[in-house]
């Protein structure tokens, strides 16, 4: 069955709660694990205490099966935020559950925006023909800040081969001294990805297939052509290239966030 949609989140974040700042946390982080591997990396990020309260945020994606696999072997009950934006593919809403199911996940929960204010500031399902980075806010980021409140880290599959916003990505990453980003995968290329897919033999999202690397909302996601970057289908001709999750105060975050 798939879990209920969540709509409304606790949002006390995490304080009071013992840890040092994030920034020091990091540096102390990058630093212990700097020669580690992914899989090291994701196993020390779920128990180390200078982590703290943990989440992974997955979009069962092209991709996302290799984190989903590393998490089910360390930690079954980890908690797996599936932002459903009401927009994705079918296909995709399908791979959630068959993913869920067959890796044993217990605490896979979807979010979406609220409603009220979908229904204020897309009525008709068209503001991404308008504004995307507006649709994206509504639909993607701000559902995803409200989840994670309550949290002190949480996990993404970002790599550095995947655009040059992401060239210089740490494993660890400070979120506007809020929270920690834990990135596993940054120094894995597309051909470890598929490595390690292979070898798990785990289910492939079956759009990749039908030639779409990466894959998000299906509005704003095309198919890509041989020798094309494989993020081109993203916002295609439009100069997008992040959703705006990875946002701290509007713009991108490359790397550690300054203090002060």
């Amino acid at each position: 069955m798939r879990p209920e949609p969540i709509i409304s989140v606790d949002a006390t974040p995490v304080s009071g709660s013992g840890l040092s700042p994030v920034a020091d946390r990091v540096a102390e982080l990058n630093a212990r694990y700097k020669h580690h591997s992914a899989t090291d990396v994701l196993h020390h990020a779920v128990t180390d205490p200078q982590v703290g309260r943990l989440a992974l945020v997955s979009s069962f994606g092209a991709e996302s099966v290799v984190l989903l696999h590393m998490v089910a072997v360390k930690s079954r009950d980890l908690p797996v935020l599936f932002i459903d934006t009401q927009m994705l593919f079918a296909e995709t809403l399908a791979y959630q559950l068959e993913l869920t199911e067959r890796l044993r996940l217990t605490n896979v929960q979807v979010i979406q925006a609220d409603q009220a204010q979908v229904a204020e500031q897309d009525p008709f399902g068209l503001l991404h023909q308008g504004n995307t980075d507006a649709c994206c806010n509504l639909r993607k980021t701000e559902p995803l800040q409200r989840a994670l409140r309550g949290y002190d880290a949480w996990i993404t599959g970002r790599k550095r081969y995947q655009s040059k916003t992401r060239a210089a990505l740490d494993f660890f990453e400070n979120e506007g001294d809020v929270r920690i980003k834990v990135n596993p995968l940054a120094h894995w290329t597309t051909e470890d990805l598929q490595d390690y897919i292979t070898e798990n033999r785990l289910p492939r999202h079956p759009l990749v297939a039908k030639g779409y690397p990466s894959i998000g909302c299906a509005p704003c996601t095309s198919p890509v052509k041989d020798g094309e970057d494989p993020r081109a289908g993203r916002w295609r001709n439009s100069g997008k290239e992040e959703c705006g999750i990875h946002f701290v105060n509007g713009k991108l975050v490359r790397g550690p966030v300054a203090a002060g």
